[in-house]
């Protein structure tokens, strides 16, 4: 089954907090907490809510981009399966935000602005081609702008429980989400950024506590899912 059709099978689910996605929802205040630490990071100038352009990229329906629209930020979401777009455009009407929603072929993503924030959650991973959407987008970063990337590591542990335990056991993402293979080491991608003109500012693991049922940051644990922070020289 291709990306797109798996993904497009799970549109409706978007806004089901205990639904297909119910993972999302529990990442969602992990992820907007860690965003805001990276705007706010003092290797940069504080930039104002309000002129702050941030893209998000696979933003699937929206609920990234609506927590960030509400603290005032300059939102656009793109995605690669047009259901999903339609959800956030519907939900942002209802949830009365403005938020620019577009719908886009990966093949040819072609982008004519540029932005001070691109966010790539749990996107890389699903792409045949990850190295060469990276490329496209730094054009479209500002000078001093921030690339914000969450992924998951490959290696053995994150095959059993990343992929195989949270698929097919405890189920708390759909079966056939993700491909062992497109797992993306931190080592390759923290070196593919810095070949091309982006300085690491942060590499953060994102690790689940069973006991607790939650998520939490932290350092130097990066065994399954991790932050990857960058700013564009």
């Amino acid at each position: 089954m291709s990306e797109l059709k798996h993904f497009s099978k799970l549109a409706d689910e978007w806004w089901n907090p205990r639904g297909k996605f119910k993972i999302l929802h529990t990442l969602t205040p992990l992820r907007i907490k860690y965003i805001k630490d990276m705007l706010n990071n003092k290797t940069s100038k504080k930039i104002d809510n309000r002129k702050m352009k941030i893209l998000d990229l696979g933003c699937g329906g929206g609920i990234v981009c609506e927590p960030l629209a509400r603290i005032g930020f300059d939102v656009t979401g793109i995605d690669f399966v047009k259901s999903n777009i339609d959800i956030a455009k519907n939900h942002a009407l209802k949830s009365e935000l403005e938020i620019k929603y577009i719908y886009k072929n990966i093949n040819s993503l072609n982008l004519d602005k540029k932005y001070d924030v691109i966010l790539l959650l749990e996107v890389l991973e699903h792409l045949d081609n990850w190295k060469n959407i990276i490329g496209i987008l730094n054009k479209n970063l500002n000078y001093q702008g921030k690339l914000i990337i969450s992924t998951i590591n490959r290696n053995l542990f994150s095959k059993f429980f990343g992929i195989f335990v949270a698929e097919n056991i405890i189920n708390f993402i759909p079966k056939n989400t993700h491909s062992y293979n497109k797992l993306i080491k931190p080592i390759e991608l923290t070196s593919f950024l810095e070949s091309n003109n982006f300085n690491i500012l942060d590499l953060t693991g994102l690790v689940f506590k069973p006991i607790t049922f939650e998520w939490v940051l932290q350092k130097n644990n990066y065994k399954i899912n991790y932050f990857c922070s960058a700013i564009k020289n």
